[in-house]
């Protein structure tokens, strides 16, 4: 199918007002930083979006000691009412401007307008808005008596959810009375300094949010190794992650990590097929697959393999792909060049491992970075493709007899973060879920995400939960992961 084959109904970027330079956001005012500076561009076009200033290890000095103040003189000191009608304000002010910060998500990100406009940002402002209610109520929460504040929050966020992993970890941090430095990822800072306009917009006291692009070997490792910091939130990659845990092993500093996956979505004879499929799809080629809990490994009983194959190829041959601000598009693009470059070397090491490959047949635009949507089957469990973390649109057809053959399948990963399962059978639905090495087990469902809900992981998918009353608990001195 050709990306021209249907009419295109293109989101307009008028709405953006985007300036030409974005520096970082310091004690509540807006300043250059001594790393040098990036063109951020957009993954579907490889055209410049903005120039972005990049934070050395002495701007996040900076931006830590000026949490550091705002939070010893005005936001410790403020009731928990008060901090939370700044997050509602946070939380409206969002909803007011969510067709801006989808746009602009999109143009940054590459993920499709109808996810941004539909998902991400209606979640966003949820997430504020569920923290907002949390704020005067944490004596209530179930984490003991005089619940605390840690102090300083340094938070480390990745690209594939760039404003919704800002809200996982700036909503909580603020409600519970934390003051915050966070750091979004290299090539999508843009709706993170957006949001610095907001929390001026809401009248925010300076210095309790700071915003500070910058590369992760210099800002990032600043942000983890500050003895100003009390408490280290990071999304994204195992390796990182691990060497994050070594940095503040032995330390005072409490960490949270959310890190890879190779979730499993397990299908049972009795499922309903077409609903399965549906979720199957929803769960790999969501944002690209650039999702840590994606459904990247399909476990199918081996008396139905074949149907579901069939069907789901046949659905896959109608997703679109193409320009992500068009509301018709289902594939975006991937979020950057070496992204790209990954996916596609551990798909052709599928191809040489003897798996066979299914790719959707389509044109792709002539600029951008873009991967089709593919399917691998007669994958075995010590195949490259369903053992690493791909985080792109490539999905593995495993197949199983049993239920216990399928809870070994699944539980046959270094990663422990997400799995889906489908059934018609509610006691084979709860024993496998109870057997299931997963932090987060969908019912006939799949990608399905809450604030009132904690999320995370065993294994090398991280420790530590965010969302729900668990999120407030990673902020508060007598409660969540050390």
């Amino acid at each position: 199918m050709s990306f021209r084959d249907y009419a295109p109904a293109p989101e307009s970027t008028a709405i953006l007002n985007l300036r030409p330079h974005y520096g970082l956001y310091i004690d509540g005012q807006w300043t250059e930083g001594g790393g040098g500076s990036i063109t951020s561009i957009s993954p579907a076009t490889e055209k410049s979006i903005a120039e972005i200033s990049m934070a050395d290890s002495s701007d996040i000095d900076r931006a830590v000691l000026a949490a550091r103040k705002s939070y010893d003189t005005v936001w410790s000191r403020m009731s928990g009412a008060e901090r939370g009608k700044y997050l509602y304000r946070i939380a409206r002010l969002i909803q007011e401007r969510a067709r801006e910060f989808a746009v602009a998500e999109t143009l940054d990100n590459g993920k499709p307008i109808r996810e941004t406009r539909d998902i991400d940002i209606p979640l966003v402002a949820a997430w504020f808005f569920h923290y907002a209610g949390w704020a005067d109520k944490l004596d209530y929460a179930g984490l003991g008596p005089n619940p605390s504040a840690l102090g300083v929050a340094g938070q480390i966020i990745p690209w594939n959810f760039p404003l919704l992993m800002l809200a996982w970890k700036v909503a909580p941090a603020l409600a519970a009375g934390n003051t915050v430095v966070l750091k979004p990822a290299e090539t999508t800072p843009l709706t993170a300094l957006m949001f610095a306009d907001i929390c001026q917009q809401a009248g925010l006291p300076a210095g309790v949010v700071n915003i500070v692009p910058g590369h992760g070997g210099v800002a990032g490792t600043a942000l983890v190794e500050h003895a100003g910091v009390n408490k280290i939130a990071f999304t994204g990659s195992t390796a990182v992650g691990r060497n994050i845990a070594r940095t503040l092993a032995g330390t005072e500093t409490r960490v949270t990590l959310e890190l890879g996956g190779k979730g499993a979505n397990i299908v049972f004879d009795d499922a309903a097929v077409d609903e399965a499929v549906e979720g199957i799809i929803a769960g790999i080629f969501f944002n690209q697959g650039h999702v840590c809990c994606a459904g990247s490994r399909l476990l199918v009983q081996e008396n139905i393999q074949d149907e579901v194959v069939e069907k789901l190829t046949r659905r896959l041959a109608t997703l679109r792909l193409g320009d992500p601000l068009d509301k018709n598009t289902d594939i975006g693009a991937v979020n950057s060049k070496a992204q790209l470059a990954r996916i596609t070397a551990i798909a052709e090491t599928g191809e040489a491992e003897g798996a066979t490959r299914w790719t959707l047949d389509c044109e792709i635009p002539s600029k951008g970075f873009w991967f089709r949507p593919t399917i691998f089957t007669n994958v075995t469990t010590s195949n490259t493709v369903a053992r690493d973390e791909i985080f792109g649109p490539v999905l593995s057809v495993l197949s199983f007899r049993t239920p216990d053959e399928a809870i070994i399948k699944a539980n046959n990963t270094p990663y422990g973060l997400s799995a889906g399962i489908w059934t018609q059978n509610a006691s084979r639905m709860l024993r496998v879920a109870d057997s299931l090495r997963a932090g987060v087990v969908w019912a006939n469902t799949f990608n399905q995400f809450d604030p009132t809900s904690p999320f995370g992981g065993y294994k090398e998918s991280g420790y530590g939960r965010e969302g729900g009353r668990h999120g407030l608990a990673a902020y508060l001195a007598n409660g969540g992961a050390r």
